[in-house]
């Protein structure tokens, strides 16, 4: 099979991936492999080739990232951010590491802020970062 016809094949199969995930640095990488095939089809050596993925995709990644970032003040608050949470029991009091009930389950939890709680006391989330919620006293605005 032609060089240029498994570089295609490579980025065909990354794109359709990417819409699955909707990162987009999936989709970079798909441009960069069809680069990369066109190389080929062109007749490059394959250090050419590589050479030219490796361009595409550090660009690509490069304007992905930074739109990212430019604007994300733009994008939806998080679902959970505002909701309340029980305080349950301290896992590390000194950490600021906690369990708490919410949506019916027992989470891990980091607190914000300094607070001698009691179980049942009221926090509200402001995030969820993995399974970990980060919560505060205090009601967000």
């Amino acid at each position: 099979m032609d060089a240029y016809l498994l570089w295609l094949l490579l980025g065909l199969a990354l794109v359709i991936v990417e819409l699955l995930s909707g990162t987009f640095y999936l989709l970079v990488l798909g441009v960069a492999t069809f680069g990369a095939g066109a190389a080929a089809w062109l007749g490059s050596g394959f250090p050419v080739q590589v050479v030219t993925a490796v361009a595409v995709a550090g660009i690509g990644a490069y304007f992905v990232h930074a739109y990212r970032a430019r604007n994300a003040a733009q994008q939806m608050a998080p679902i959970d951010a505002g909701q309340p949470a029980s305080f349950e029991s301290w896992v590390d009091q000194q950490a600021g590491l906690a369990r708490v009930r919410y949506r019916g389950a027992s989470w891990d939890a980091r607190l914000e802020g300094d607070a001698a709680l009691q179980p049942g006391a009221l926090l509200y989330v402001l995030a969820a970062e993995g399974n970990t919620l980060r919560v505060t006293s205090r009601r967000p605005a």
